[in-house]
């Protein structure tokens, strides 16, 4: 177990390395001048010139990207140029909010999804079941910001029962954080939801249909332990990964879901350095979402160890 660990966390230096030239040439390749953004419409050509000059960029690509990756190394993650403030500080500002988010959404999908795909597998061509396989089909079709501001206009607008945006600090208090988190959380749980919902259901199934299962109920044991202790754990594999894979939509619906409700998180951040073209706080934040990935991947594959005996050893 201990050379399995080893080696999934050794494979994880390479893909970031490639991740870190991706985003570098990808940003650094794309039209648009940022010197130019940043000298206004009315600057001359000796203006924007002299902002290249400041910023680096006149510099060939290739020294450019290596200033770049050792600045990245002592954990430099550049100078907003807008701003004139360190990446690092502007993340640090941004990043209670996405984590509230994130946790929320993770624990209201785990909380519901799992036991809704159980219970579609357990009673199987039911009307239940039948229901579970329509919600994940709708909850794939409907993108994230029509269901946003559908929420926004019933609950907030029309019924006045949550704010319509904005976010509390859980500091501020514990209800305020509450009721402006509840919206988005489950705007951004839809997709999840009916993610986690139907590879729970397909994996509970296949698993139902084992010799063990039945020799379980012949011996009579109770339906509930039966699909707790021997369904539910036997196929944990699948739909923990499906939680892993699902990260990447979650990291995309926070940057939608962050604008929809007025967020003042990574997500925001994103979208204004997009607009603004900030290369530093572009990179930095795509590294920061990529190595997040990566890791909670890493903790997936790592989790494997618990629930597959053959990799114990």
């Amino acid at each position: 177990m201990i050379g399995y660990i080893f080696r999934r966390i050794l494979a994880t230096v390479p893909v970031m390395g490639v991740v870190a030239l991706f985003v570098f040439l990808m940003l650094r390749l794309s039209p648009g001048d940022p010197a130019a953004v940043i000298a206004g419409d009315y600057a001359t050509a000796e203006d924007i010139i002299r902002i290249r000059e400041q910023l680096g960029l006149n510099e060939p690509i290739v020294v450019q990207f290596v200033t770049w990756i050792g600045s990245l190394l002592q954990g430099d993650l550049g100078i907003s140029i807008f701003t004139n403030l360190p990446v690092t500080t502007l993340i640090g500002q941004r990043l209670e909010p996405t984590i509230s988010l994130t946790l929320t959404t993770i624990i209201f999908t785990v909380v519901v999804a799992v036991p809704l795909g159980t219970l579609a597998a357990w009673k199987s061509g039911s009307l239940i079941d039948r229901f579970v396989m329509l919600f994940s089909v709708g909850g794939f079709s409907v993108p994230v910001f029509v269901l946003g501001y559908i929420m926004i206009y019933v609950i907030s607008m029309e019924l006045r029962w949550l704010p319509v945006q904005g976010y509390k600090s859980i500091f501020d208090g514990v209800w305020p954080f509450v009721r402006h988190i509840i919206l988005p959380t489950l705007t951004l749980s839809v997709i999840f939801i009916a993610l986690v919902s139907r590879m729970t259901r397909a994996s509970v199934m296949e698993v139902l249909q084992e010799d063990y299962v039945r020799t379980a109920r012949a011996k009579g044991q109770s339906e509930l332990k039966v699909l707790l202790r021997h369904a539910l754990r036997n196929a944990a594999v699948p739909i923990v990964t499906v939680i892993g894979l699902g990260i990447a939509l979650l990291i995309g619906g926070v940057v939608v879901t962050e604008s929809v409700y007025n967020i003042p998180g990574l997500g925001r951040l994103v979208l204004d350095a997009i607009l603004k073209r900030d290369y530093p706080i572009i990179q930095g934040l795509i590294l920061l979402f990529s190595f997040v990935y990566i890791l909670i991947n890493l903790l997936i594959d790592l989790s494997y160890c618990f629930f597959d005996p053959r990799i114990r050893y």
